[in-house]
Order: structure tokens, then sequence, then C-alpha cells
């Protein structure tokens, strides 16, 4: 078995990359990482340097992971702003650090890729590569963020410390249509989201669903510009530029989808999605006008709409926003782990994320108690 570790992920056969990351999560691919690269979102002048650690063996390309060099921790959505200070207060440097994750991207899915039938042990010895390479670079810890199961255990038996937050998901369960899912909601809460629906209706909008391999340069132009005026108006400029969003549009046309509002032949407002058969993950939204109950129909509505007609089994729309819950969207954990060089910060965040993670279920357990579905017959005895 031998290690590896690149710059670029070009300099992976793309085939065996894939048939490591599957086709069901989207931003693992070696297009979607790729793009990102040929583009300019990552590299070294926007502090998220790629490190892709690999194994091989005989039979090829055995297990991966993708990380990249911090310099900050923007774009990351788990935060650790406190934990920089709390290095500077000491006098130690927090930044670099090595980040497992898929930038700009708080999805959850697969960290430690790992070829079917390789070495069990391959998952162990790709967190040794990371922290032994963290070890000698002088990084003050590694992160790895939105941890699907089998990562999160591997890092758990590894000593790592895990860190839950809570997002909030949709579930398919099975509904044949819109109206067969708001079926299960309380009436008040099922006339809500109808009033909502109509008033976009009556505003004039309609909606078109446009896949990447449906895009040309001028609606590209304008998807782009609606998505970067909402990011203007929090203040910075959006992770992606628009040579991403053609590149991603290009190199994987079905997983890349939109869903526009139009008035008339305008497009006022459009909703950016990835989607495989697993999920639908909501990313961007931006609108060109203030129509009542716009956001909710583009980004959760439309979405939830999309996900009934293919039978896709969860949607995923990113993060925060209790407003989502009225809409059918529930609690759900997520996780990261963390490996802290220093081992004084390493026992004094551990014991803060013990006190983290109760008030996280706390929160959890709350929320959970006014989700709009009606309660089935045992829960209301």
């Amino acid at each position: 078995m031998r290690s590896g570790i690149h710059s670029h992920i070009d300099a992976v056969e793309r085939g065996q990359w894939n048939a490591l990351a599957g086709t069901h999560i989207p931003f693992l691919r070696h297009e979607f990482l790729s793009a990102l690269e040929l583009t300019g979102c990552i590299g070294a002048r926007t502090g998220w340097e790629p490190r892709y650690f690999t194994l091989v063996d005989e039979a090829g390309l055995a297990a991966a992971v993708p990380a990249f060099v911090k310099m900050h921790s923007y774009g990351e959505f788990v935060f650790d702003f406190a934990w920089a200070q709390a290095y500077a207060r000491v006098g130690g440097h927090y930044y670099p650090k090595l980040t497992i994750a898929v930038p700009f991207t708080p999805a959850t899915g697969p960290r430690l890729l790992i070829r079917a039938g390789a070495d069990p042990g391959c998952g162990r010895r790709l967190l040794e590569e990371v922290t032994a390479y963290a070890r000698a670079e002088a990084f003050s810890s590694v992160h790895a963020l939105f941890l699907d199961e089998p990562a999160r255990s591997a890092c758990a038996r590894a000593g790592w410390l895990l860190r839950r937050d809570c997002q909030f998901h949709w579930m398919n369960r099975g509904y044949s249509s819109f109206d067969d899912y708001l079926g299960t909601f309380t009436a008040q809460k099922r006339k809500k989201v109808r009033r909502e629906r109509r008033r976009v209706a009556e505003d004039g909008i309609r909606f078109e669903t446009r896949f990447g391999g449906e895009l040309d340069r001028r609606l590209l132009d304008r998807i782009y510009a609606l998505h970067r005026d909402t990011f203007l108006r929090h203040g910075h400029e959006p992770y992606l530029s628009r040579a991403f969003f053609g590149e991603i549009a290009r190199s994987l046309p079905e997983q890349f989808m939109v869903k526009i509002a139009l008035h008339g032949s305008e497009p006022v407002a459009a909703a950016v999605f990835f989607w495989c058969q697993e999920a639908l993950f909501g990313r961007y939204w931006g609108a060109a006008a203030d129509f009542h109950s716009l956001h909710f129909e583009a980004c959760y509505h439309q979405g939830i709409e999309f996900c009934i007609e293919r039978q896709i089994a969860r949607f995923e729309p990113g993060t925060q926003g209790e407003h989502k819950v009225s809409r059918g969207f529930e609690p759900a954990l997520t996780w990261s782990a963390h490996f802290i060089r220093d081992a004084r910060l390493r026992q004094a965040i551990g014991a803060f994320l013990e006190r983290e993670g109760e008030s996280v279920d706390e929160y959890a357990q709350e929320v959970q108690a006014h989700v709009p579905y009606r309660a089935a017959p045992d829960e209301e005895a």
C-alpha cells in the first residue's frame, strides 16, 4: 500500500476517483472538485489549498480523502473562530490548519473514500497519514466536516473530538403528490403553505426546471447575477465564480439543476440545486424583486415537489433557518471531528463540546415539537 499527497485533483485519475466517490453525492465527484480548481474558486490565494491524500495498492486507487490547507475558517459552516482566538491568547497560531471537507458545501457525505473490497484498515491508515502530515507541517489541527457514519466512527476510534450541530432536512415518506404531502399537516399549517403558494401564483410567477445542459450563456449570466446579489446584500462576494457555474453546467449537466421563477418571460428569481437519487441539495438563491413568499416557494416548495416527482429520499436545503420547520423540514444532527495538537487546548475544547452537544440535543428536541405534521393516533393518545 503506497501513500501519496496531491495538490491538484487532476493528479488522480478521474475514473478511479469517481469509483471511490460514487455517483450518489455530486460534491465528491472529480468533476466538481476539478471545476473548483480550474475556475480559481479554491487554491492558495483563496485560503483553500488542496491536499488529496491517496492510498494505492496493486489494483489501483484503494482509498482517498479530500483535504485543504486553510488560512481562515470561512466557507466551512462549522464555526471555530473562538478556538482561533483561544490559540492567539496563549501565544499560538491556529492557522494554517487542515480541513477535510467539500469547500463551501455544508452537506453530509463520505469523507474517507474507500474502494469496495479494499483493506479494511484503509480508513485508519488515511487518518494516520493526515495527522502525520499535520504534525510534520506544524498545523494546529485537522477538522473533518459533515461526516457520514463510517467516517464519524473512524474518527472517534482514532480519538478525535466529535462535534454535532443541527440542520433541517425534509424526508420523503413515499408521497404521491404535493397535496398528498400536505395532507399530513395540521389544518392550520396546511392552510399557511397553500396561502404562500397561492400568493406567488397570483403575482403571475411561474417556474421552470432547467438542468445544467439546458442553460445557455445568457441564462447562466442571469442566474449568477441573481445569486451574486444575495451575497452582496450580506456584505461579501460569493464563494463561487461565474466561470464555475459555466464549468459545472458543462461537466455535471444532469446533477446541476436550477428552479427559475419567471414573471412573463423575464427570470426574476432562481434557486440553485445539486441532486442525486439519494438527496436534493439546496445551495444558492437570488431574486430581482421582492415578491411575497417567493423565497419559500423557490427554495423549499419547488424542491419538495421535485423530490416527490423523482422519488428522491431527502432534501437538504442548507444551514440554519427555523422558518423551514413550518414547511415540513425536521431537525437533523450533523457531525464533525477534530484533531487538536495542543493538549491543553484539546482538553478545553473537549469540555466545551460536551456542553455544546447537550445544548444541541435539547434544541433539536424542542424544535421537533413544532413540526407541522399531524400526530399519529398513538401519539395523540
